[in-house]
């Protein structure tokens, strides 16, 4: 699965992963490859990447706005305000604030 993360100034996020979770206005859910579309309001919160290697993993850091973290089990973490998830046919694009 393919998933960008945006911000009106940059791409911050663009690579393959092997799923992801999100902070949805009703609670946090996970998305995995082959989920079903869906499109989702995004609150406050943590994006959990999990990541299959950290070769070629192309993330921008805009200054404000993402911290990164990555983990011993290759998840990675990034704080946002608030955004929108849409994920179609193996591709979800996070437009973050």
């Amino acid at each position: 699965m393919f998933l960008e993360i945006v911000t009106p100034e940059a791409i911050l996020f663009s690579s393959k992963v092997d799923s992801f979770s999100v902070p949805g206005i009703d609670g946090e859910f996970q998305m995995l490859k082959n989920h079903a579309p869906v499109v989702s309001i995004l609150k406050e919160g943590t994006v959990k990447i999990h990541v299959h290697t950290l070769e070629h993993l192309q993330i921008d850091i805009i200054s404000g706005h993402l911290e990164p973290h990555i983990d011993d089990d290759k998840i990675l973490t990034l704080a946002i305000k608030s955004g929108t998830l849409e994920l179609k046919d193996n591709k979800a694009i996070i437009l973050a604030d």
